[in-house]
C-alpha cells in the first residue's frame, strides 16, 4: 500500500490463476475489486460466502480496516515483524513478492497455523482518540526538552550559565544580561533567543492545556464505576504514579483486554529472550519486542516506585534480589510491577504494602 497505488493479490475459489491487480489508492476501487473477484468465483461454480482481506499494518493506521468490517469484510492488519523473511544478506525485494510473503503469512493463520504471522488489534475510532493526549504531551516534553537545551547551548557559547528559563520574565531579561566579557549579546543571538523563548512558551502552553483538558474529563467522569477513566483514577491513587503516568498506561495497555499478567509484560517488551542450544540453558536481556512507549513509562515507574514505595513488598524483594549487584535482576521488578498494576486495575487489589492516597 501506497500513497497513490494498491496492490492486491487474490485467491479466488474456481479460478487457477492467482491474479494480481494494481488499483488507485482509494475505498471505491477496492470494493469493485473485491466484488468483481466475487463475481469471478460465482461463474466458476463457487458461492462467496466469505471475504477475507488483511494488509500490513504502516503509517496508514487502521481506518481501512474498519471501513471493511463496517461493509461485512473481514479485515485484518499484519503486524509486520511477525512475517518471517529470507535472511539472505541481499534478498530480493519487490511490491509483488513482498505480496506472495504476505498472502502465504495469511492464509496459514487462517487456517490456525501458529507463527505464520500476528494480527495488531483494531481500535475504535474512540480508543484510537484516547490514545492521542498523552502521545501529543510526549512529544511536546521531547521538544520543550530540546528547545531548553538549544537555549542553553547559545548562552553557553558566551560564558552564561545561570539564566533560568523558568522565569515568566525571561526574554525580557535578555536586554540586560551580559556576557562572560561584559559586554550585551549580540543582535542576531539575542532575536534567535527570542524566537526560540516564544516557541517554547507555546510549546508550554500547550502542554498546560492537554493536562487541563484530562483533569476535566477525569473530573467529568467522576461517577462512572467502570472503564478507562475509573482504570486512570485507581491507578493515580497510588503514591509515586501520576495522573499522566496512569493515562499513558490506561490507554496503551491496561484497557486493552488482556487475558492473564503474562500477556501484559509480553506487549510491553519486559519478556526475556530465551537462549538454548544443547547444554546451554540461559535468558536474554529484555525481548523489546512490545511497544517501547510502555516500556519506557514501565521503567520510569519503577525507579519511582524505589523512592516513593519503600515499604512495599515488591520493592523490598527487589532490594534483597539486587543486593549482590547483578544487573539482570533489576528487569523482574519492573515486570512484576507491570502485572500488579494489571491485577490493581482488573480486580482492584492492591499489592502488598502499596501506600495508596486517599479517593
Amino acid at each position: 500500500m501506497s500513497k497513490a497505488k494498491w496492490l492486491i493479490a487474490a485467491l479466488v475459489p474456481g479460478l487457477e490463476r492467482q491474479p494480481l491487480k494494481k488499483i488507485d489508492a482509494d475505498t471505491p476501487s477496492l470494493l469493485k475489486l473485491l466484488r468483481r473477484r466475487r463475481d469471478e468465483a460465482g461463474q466458476a461454480g463457487h458461492r462467496i460466502k466469505r471475504i477475507a482481506v488483511a494488509y500490513e499494518a504502516a503509517g496508514d493506521g487502521f481506518w481501512l480496516a474498519r471501513w471493511l468490517w463496517a461493509r461485512d469484510i473481514e479485515a485484518y492488519a499484519i503486524h509486520p515483524a511477525s512475517v518471517a523473511v529470507s535472511r539472505e544478506h541481499r534478498r530480493p525485494k519487490t511490491d509483488r513478492l513482498d505480496t506472495e510473503l504476505l498472502m502465504r503469512a495469511f492464509l496459514g493463520w487462517l487456517r490456525g497455523e501458529k507463527r505464520h504471522c500476528s494480527m495488531a488489534a483494531i481500535p475504535t475510532i474512540e480508543e484510537e482518540d484516547a490514545r492521542w493526549p498523552s502521545r501529543e504531551r510526549e512529544s511536546l516534553v521531547r521538544e520543550q526538552t530540546r528547545l531548553i537545551n538549544r537555549i542553553k547551548a547559545i548562552l553557553a557559547r558566551f560564558g552564561i550559565r545561570s539564566f533560568r528559563l523558568s522565569l515568566r520574565n525571561a526574554a525580557d531579561r535578555l536586554e540586560n544580561i551580559r556576557t562572560a566579557e561584559g559586554t550585551a549579546l549580540p543582535h542576531n543571538t539575542r532575536a534567535e533567543l527570542h524566537r526560540l523563548l516564544e516557541r517554547l512558551d507555546l510549546v508550554r502552553a500547550q502542554i498546560r492545556t492537554i493536562e487541563g483538558d484530562r483533569l476535566r474529563r477525569l473530573a467529568a467522569a467522576q461517577a462512572a464505576p467502570e472503564g478507562p477513566h475509573a482504570m486512570v483514577r485507581l491507578i493515580a491513587r497510588v503514591i509515586g504514579v501520576g495522573v499522566e503516568r496512569a493515562d499513558m498506561l490506561v490507554h496503551e495497555i491496561l484497557s486493552r483486554g488482556l487475558r492473564d499478567r503474562r500477556a501484559v509484560a509480553r506487549y510491553a517488551g519486559l519478556t526475556g529472550s530465551p537462549d538454548e542450544s544443547g547444554k546451554r540453558r540461559r535468558e536474554k536481556v529484555l525481548a523489546r519486542a512490545g511497544s517501547a512507549r510502555v516500556r519506557h513509562g514501565m521503567i520510569q515507574l519503577a525507579w519511582r516506585f524505589l523512592l516513593f514505595q519503600k515499604n512495599s513488598a515488591l520493592v523490598q524483594s527487589f532490594q534483597g534480589r539486587t543486593a549482590d549487584g547483578r544487573k539482570a535482576t533489576r528487569k523482574t521488578m519492573i515486570v512484576a510491577l507491570a502485572r500488579n498494576l494489571w491485577r490493581l486495575v482488573t480486580t482492584g487489589e492492591a499489592p502488598q504494602g502499596v501506600s495508596l492516597r486517599s479517593a
